[in-house]
């Protein structure tokens, strides 16, 4: 079988999507299959990225819709060569123009047109039509729905979650609703490379100000779904009222360059969290911001990590949060993490709601000596790592629910 991906991009900063995509294909690859990926990114845009499988690069999308002049034209020439084409994403150009061109070759009675799915990567999620912030994105959204997007699902051959719970929610969001079939197929994510001291070295050198203080880990795009602004505020109010030495610092790592990151950065200031300079301010916990953190630097983050936190409002699945996982960490996460059942009922680590209060009681369980949580093994976090989230699984998910 030959498979298709489209996606908008496959730059890292734009998200799990495309890590998702990079996690799962040299799996599939190794089953026998073919991956091919389209993209609608400047053609010389590699990001410094070696991937396994071939990236089609189709130039650069303009526009909030993502609108690729190319896109079209090359899916109705391409798409007979292929099996069966997952659709990354809603909400953008390329899935419209997915099911654009199937119906195009369907009426010209093309002969190997392939299977069509839709692989929603949490964007069917209800939080993004309810949650204020976005009022005009949700008004936005529920006029594609009713337009352009309610075709793409309902013309699918079927529609891909990545867990359980994403499958559920997605129900909830739109009408009508009507996927000819729902499969969850499960995610995965590579086992990290063993642990050695170069990687904490390239850590420590990537954020210097931390000096050789202990610190837990939000390493994320630095999103308002993310909860940042909760962990801030919530991280400023254990601290002051922690004992001498038991509050770790904080690192908040994640592309630096938005304007929320920014807000971001000027928060910890305004809280009294922000450290500068070239050393640590005496081993007084703060607020680290190093940026995006890759390869080595990113996995000694990981294993230097006291526990990873990620308190987001709306998290389809948490590929960060199953990294963490991998190497042996226990994560603090909110119940809208969507795996957060699975990582609690292995002792792996714990969740609560995601608001200020919910986000002060995760650090406050955690610090808290009688409640043992600190004492969290590695062997739990990494048994719940291969129990639920190894990437042969899903991809062999994936290639069953493709094969029709």
């Amino acid at each position: 079988m030959r498979m298709l991906h489209v996606v908008s991009s496959m730059n890292p900063n734009t998200g799990g999507v495309c890590q998702g995509i990079r996690n799962t294909l040299p799996e599939i690859e190794s089953l026998g299959y073919r991956s091919d990926v389209v993209c609608l990114d400047g053609r010389d845009a590699t990001y410094d990225m070696q991937d396994s499988f071939p990236v089609i690069r189709l130039g650069a999308r303009r526009g909030p819709w993502s609108y690729s002049r190319h896109l079209h034209r090359w899916l109705i020439e391409s798409l007979p060569q292929y099996d069966a084409v997952v659709t990354n994403g809603l909400w953008l150009y390329h899935s419209f123009a997915v099911s654009r061109a199937v119906a195009g070759l369907k009426r010209k009675k093309t002969t190997n047109i392939p299977r069509v799915y839709v692989m929603p990567h949490g964007m069917l999620d209800p939080w993004f039509q309810r949650t204020p912030s976005r009022r005009l994105k949700a008004y936005r959204n529920w006029l594609y729905w009713k337009t352009i997007e309610n075709r793409v699902i309902s013309q699918a051959d079927g529609i891909l979650f990545t867990c359980q719970r994403e499958l559920e929610l997605a129900r909830e969001t739109f009408r009508p609703y009507r996927p000819q079939r729902e499969t969850n197929i499960g995610y995965g994510v590579p086992a990290p490379p063993p642990r050695n001291g170069q990687m904490e070295r390239a850590f420590r050198r990537e954020c210097p100000t931390l000096g050789d203080q202990r610190y837990l880990l939000f390493l994320s795009r630095i999103h308002p779904k993310k909860g940042v602004d909760l962990l801030l505020r919530a991280y400023a109010k254990v601290a002051a009222n922690a004992s001498s030495g038991a509050m770790p610092a904080l690192v908040i790592a994640g592309p630096k360059e938005s304007a929320y990151a920014t807000e971001m950065q000027q928060l910890a200031q305004q809280l009294g969290l922000a450290r500068s300079g070239a050393r640590a301010d005496s081993g007084v916990p703060g607020v680290h911001f190093p940026g995006m953190l890759r390869d080595d630097a990113k996995w000694g983050a990981f294993y230097g990590c006291d526990a990873f936190v990620l308190p987001s409002h709306q998290e389809n699945f948490g590929i960060a949060v199953v990294e963490a996982l991998a190497c042996g960490k226990p994560v603090l996460v909110s119940d809208q993490v969507n795996i957060w059942k699975e990582i609690s009922d292995s002792n792996a680590g714990i969740a609560r709601p995601d608001s200020l209060d919910g986000t002060q009681q995760l650090l406050e369980a955690w610090l808290d000596p009688k409640a043992h949580l600190g004492a969290m093994k590695a062997e739990d976090c990494l048994s719940c790592f291969r129990r639920y989230f190894l990437p042969q699984a899903a991809a062999q998910n994936l290639v069953q629910a493709l094969a029709g």
